[in-house]
């Protein structure tokens, strides 16, 4: 546990708060009793927390941004593939407590149940140091420049510019293929190509197909832009 609170960049008075954010569903319903909650709970608080810490480093760092853009960007900044990356850097597959099931089937890298633990780890922060503490750490590992960057780039909508760019001459037509899939079910990687007048002119993979469309389309508008 004093690993992850390297990680963290923050030290627990009472590290039953963590503990319990690191508790699956599944590994509480195999192990009944007071002191085995799941971090549901502390999930819908943390929710909350990053919610707020977010919007306040916005609305600082955005002072002429409308009400709609930054609540897009924020969304942007907490959604479940932003907690996902997050929880990958802090590795904190490896310190949830899973049951049998959920553990067989891969549960320590499922994008959701990562994305909730990172959550219910925010909460923990917030209950045991408060505003000033779990602001830190949201801070540290989630609002920098480079990973709004991040987020402004994953916001393109590559198919919509590739579309608007190939209409501009006649008898032009786009289509997208899959081109294959692997990995298990709980964490495919899929692989489509554009097709311009059915010739590939593009190629993206990603965890899913609307990702890979456009990763698809991002490179074929780099090359058509040639």
């Amino acid at each position: 546990m004093h690993e992850l609170e390297k990680k963290l960049g923050y030290r627990f008075r009472k590290e039953a708060l963590l503990d319990e954010a690191l508790r699956h569903s599944s590994y509480a319903n195999e192990h009944r009793g007071a002191e085995s909650a799941s971090n549901e709970r502390l999930e819908f608080l943390g929710d909350s927390v990053l919610g707020f810490v977010t919007a306040e480093f916005l609305f600082a760092r955005h002072p002429d941004s409308p009400e709609g853009e930054l609540t897009r960007i924020r969304a942007a900044l907490v959604c479940e593939e932003s907690l996902h990356e997050v929880a990958q850097k802090l590795e904190l597959g490896r310190y949830l407590k899973l049951g049998n099931g959920e553990e067989s089937g891969g549960g320590r890298t499922r994008p959701s149940i990562l994305a909730d633990a990172t959550e219910a780890v925010i909460a923990a922060v917030y209950l045991d140091g408060g505003l000033e503490a779990v602001s830190g750490l949201i801070h540290r590992v989630l609002l920098d420049c480079e990973r709004e960057e991040v987020v402004e780039e994953r916001r393109r909508d590559y198919k919509t510019a590739l579309q608007e760019l190939v209409q501009r001459e006649p008898n032009r037509a786009l289509a997208y293929r899959l081109a294959g899939e692997f990995g298990p079910d709980h964490d495919k990687t899929f692989t489509f190509e554009v097709l311009l007048n059915g010739t590939a002119i593009g190629r993206g993979a990603g965890h899913s197909k609307k990702e890979a469309e456009q990763q698809a389309a991002r490179a074929a508008l780099e090359q058509l832009e040639k």
